[in-house]
């Protein structure tokens, strides 16, 4: 398989601080990746390096072969990229914001319009798509962010939790379109939520104190331990607390 993400002794240091240490793998074509790891493991730090976001101390990152730092903006065209927290502008509505980031994107006239209508349908924002993006819900928002990271359709997704703030049903719905996607694509996902692992990806890399410590299928990593539960798994290999369930 084709790797479309190539992470190489990825580091960051913030002064004494090595928030990332020395992280290299890399995610084929067809594969989801869960990165797990405890608050403060590194996982936020190691997608916006690979985003492009933050500046490596060392290593290199590149997607689908152009290094994030030295061919930047061939790199960002094939990736599509959901931060921590979505930023938007908040007084735009929802189909404005996405009419701006197609702009972006160098989309025009019908092209754009059939962009965005492709986005918000995939996302389910038709109801909300004439409203300011500040009314609404976290849910909604947290929609939009993933909206504007498939616009383009890119071969590449780095999405930090995204289902964060969605209900069970809209949970469902994100989960469905991921794995639609998925053949086609290489996707990394951050999440606290066991049955995103489970139910979505077909690989998971735990992270502690910005290291390694395990790179398995999940069934792989349940195996590791008697109960044949990840999250006993997750709190042996990183000596944390467990990881948060949520309604499937």
């Amino acid at each position: 398989m084709t790797a479309l993400i190539e992470i190489e002794r990825l580091t960051k240091r913030f002064g004494t601080f090595t928030a990332v240490d020395d992280v290299s793998f890399s995610v084929a074509r067809g594969e989801v990746l869960g990165f797990l790891g405890p608050n403060g493991a590194g996982k936020s730090t190691t997608m916006k390096m690979l985003a492009g976001f933050v500046t490596p101390s060392a290593g290199t990152a590149r997607i689908c072969g152009h290094d994030v730092q030295t061919d930047s903006l061939a790199a960002r065209r094939t990736l599509g990229f959901l931060p921590e927290g979505a930023p938007t502008y908040p007084e735009m509505s929802v189909v404005g914001f996405l009419q701006f980031v197609a702009r972006i994107r160098g989309y025009r006239g019908g092209e754009l319009a059939d962009r965005v209508e492709a986005a918000i349908g995939m996302t389910t924002l038709a109801s909300v798509r004439l409203q300011p993006v500040e009314t609404l819900s976290k849910g909604f928002k947290r929609r939009v962010g993933l909206a504007q990271s498939l616009l383009h359709d890119p071969p590449v997704l780095v999405l930090d939790e995204p289902t964060d703030g969605l209900d069970p049903n809209q949970k469902h719905e994100v989960r469905t379109l991921i794995a639609r996607m998925a053949p086609e694509k290489a996707i990394v996902i951050s999440t606290h939520i066991l049955e995103e692992v489970e139910a979505v990806c077909s690989r998971a890399i735990v992270i502690a104190h910005g290291r390694v410590v395990a790179d398995a299928t999940p069934a792989e990593l349940a195996s590791r331990h008697p109960s044949g539960k990840l999250d006993d798994v997750f709190r042996e290999i990183t000596n944390a607390p467990p990881l948060a369930k949520a309604a499937a």
